[in-house]
């Protein structure tokens, strides 16, 4: 590996943790702010595409009354960098106040533009989820 394709790699995780930290703070501007502007989020039951509609969808439904937290815990990133592209794959497990919630992947495709990274679609697949979980039943994988 050389040192351009370690720096994209660092740069990738960063972008992973920012929309990771965003979402759980609500900030969905911020969250959506990640995506290349015709960027797509696919998760169960919804898909959208460019920043706009992505936060619009992260915005839907109500929230859960008495909810005080969600932390999303991303582990063993796995990035290929291609030049000014690069996938990732990254296993997540998120925490509600009701303790373990839902865990699953994120498969990205991800874009270098304007000299930052940008993800360019997630898929989100769940393969888990706790029956009081703070989140509608979203399980793809039996």
């Amino acid at each position: 590996m050389d040192q351009s394709e370690a720096l994209a790699r660092e740069a990738i995780r960063d972008l992973l943790a920012r929309y990771t930290y965003a979402g759980d703070r609500g900030r969905i501007a911020e969250l959506a702010a990640c995506f290349a502007p015709d960027g797509v989020l696919e998760f169960p039951g919804s898909r959208a595409e460019g920043p706009e509609a992505i936060a619009t969808a992260l915005s839907a439904g109500a929230p859960v009354e008495g909810r005080t937290f969600v932390r999303h815990h991303i582990t063993n990133p796995l990035i290929i960098v291609q030049g000014e592209r690069a996938e990732a794959r990254s296993y997540f497990a998120v925490t509600s106040d009701n303790g373990p919630d839902h865990s699953g992947t994120y498969v990205d495709a991800l874009v270098h533009d304007g000299g930052r990274w940008l993800i360019a679609s997630r898929k989100v697949r769940i393969d888990w989820q706790a029956p009081s979980s703070l989140f509608r039943p979203m399980v793809t994988r039996t």
